[in-house]
């Protein structure tokens, strides 16, 4: 049987939403760098490129209409390449890649693309599309599903007895690793620097001017946030809650790809591999504690491939919250030294479709630095789910 083999990957910088430099970018725009730049270091014609998938939890405005077509055309990928777009909330790149990596085992795809991004600038705004959001009927059976994902970030830190102090702790240890992993160039192999417009707001008047910038690096982290910084923050919700600015994910753009084929292609193409992809596998939780999902997508996954905890060499697990990740982490039984060892979500943005696909690409380059063999990508997921990803590194 083939092997689905990952050949590159490319990511933007990511953005500050709202403020940052990407908050004008257009969705076809930002997702497509990411999707020239991963057929580019593949060293690929665009017209051998079959299909592309991308994720996005957020399909309307600037991403809607199925925005993967879109993107490859922007690309300047040729009309004959066709383009899917899923969501699976903060899972999407991570499903897009899955289902790429399908459709190269199962479906004779020689060259496949799959990805993720987000524009949260031009979509989660006061523009956002609510008209009928809410379900009457489906809210009579299960309100929980209609719980917005702070709230329940609250429930998992009361229902399992999480302290802010200890949320807090994890929160400087994620900025103190990206700080550590910028300046030693952890990121330089996968980001594609991105010249575009960004709004400027002059706050007097109101008015929206445009200016040229060139972005090389992630906007999110805060090398110089302290202990004391983190504890003087208030709870978002107010007295009495945990959840803080500093110990949550930050609202971000982005956009990340990779090219899938499988081995014979690479191999006919001399193309070395940087990992393979092994499955995916996701779960349902209760809709009010989704953080907590990745411990039950996780066992799963490991037994549908024979391998324990201890057989993986480095976790990635997305830092949606910090209370989330720390129940994963422990009631998983994860070594700290082995998950997120580039830091996360909480310092870098979490810019939703994107992640599972930043995720993914980060996890192969900073495996084969490490000499690992296997890696997990796991996260939480909107609505009450948890989904992981198994890839063995190649070296």
């Amino acid at each position: 049987m083939p092997e689905a083999v990952i050949v590159s990957t490319a990511r933007t910088p990511i953005g500050k939403a709202y403020r940052g430099a990407l908050n004008a970018t257009e969705g076809a725009t930002l997702f497509a760098h990411a999707i020239k730049a991963a057929v580019e270091r593949a060293k690929l014609d665009p017209a051998e490129v079959e299909d592309v998938t991308m994720g996005a939890a957020l399909q309307q405005g600037a991403t809607f209409g199925n925005i993967a077509r879109k993107a490859l055309l922007r690309a300047g990928l040729p009309v004959s390449v066709a383009g899917t777009t899923v969501d699976r909330q903060c899972a999407s790149g991570l499903q897009a890649i899955a289902n790429a990596a399908r459709s190269v085992l199962f479906d004779a795809v020689e060259v496949a693309v799959g990805g993720g991004g987000e524009s949260i600038s031009l979509v989660q705004n006061d523009k956002m599309n609510m008209f009928h959001a809410v379900d009457p009927a489906l809210k009579q059976i299960k309100p929980e599903i209609y719980m917005s994902m702070l709230d329940t970030a609250e429930v998992v830190a009361k229902r399992y007895g999480i302290s802010r102090q200890r949320q807090d702790e994890y929160a400087l240890e994620s900025q103190r690793r990206i700080a550590a992993a910028q300046q030693a160039g952890r990121f330089n192999d996968e980001i594609a620097p991105i010249t575009t417009k960004m709004g400027v707001l002059d706050k007097a008047s109101g008015e929206v001017s445009f200016k040229d910038i060139t972005v090389s690096q992630d906007e999110g982290p805060r090398p110089d946030t302290t202990a004391e910084g983190l504890a003087a923050l208030k709870p978002v919700m107010g007295e009495g809650f945990t959840i803080t600015a500093g110990n949550a994910s930050q609202l971000s753009d982005g956009a990340s790809a990779m090219v899938i084929m499988s081995d014979k292609t690479a191999a006919q193409r001399n193309l070395k591999p940087l990992g393979i992809f092994r499955g995916m596998v996701s779960a349902g939780c209760e809709p009010d504690e989704m953080g907590i999902g990745p411990v039950f997508a996780v066992p799963r996954l490991l037994k549908r491939h024979g391998l324990s905890v201890d057989d993986i060499d480095l976790w990635e697990l997305n830092e949606a919250f910090a209370v989330q990740v720390i129940y994963c982490r422990d009631r998983l039984g994860l070594d700290p030294q082995k998950l997120n060892v580039n830091g996360g979500a909480i310092a870098v943005g979490h810019p939703y479709g994107m992640t599972g696909a930043r995720l993914a690409g980060h996890v192969l380059i900073e495996g084969r630095r490490r000499k690992a063999k296997y890696a997990v990508v796991t996260m939480c997921v909107g609505g009450g789910m948890g989904s992981a990803g198994l890839f063995e590194i190649v070296h």
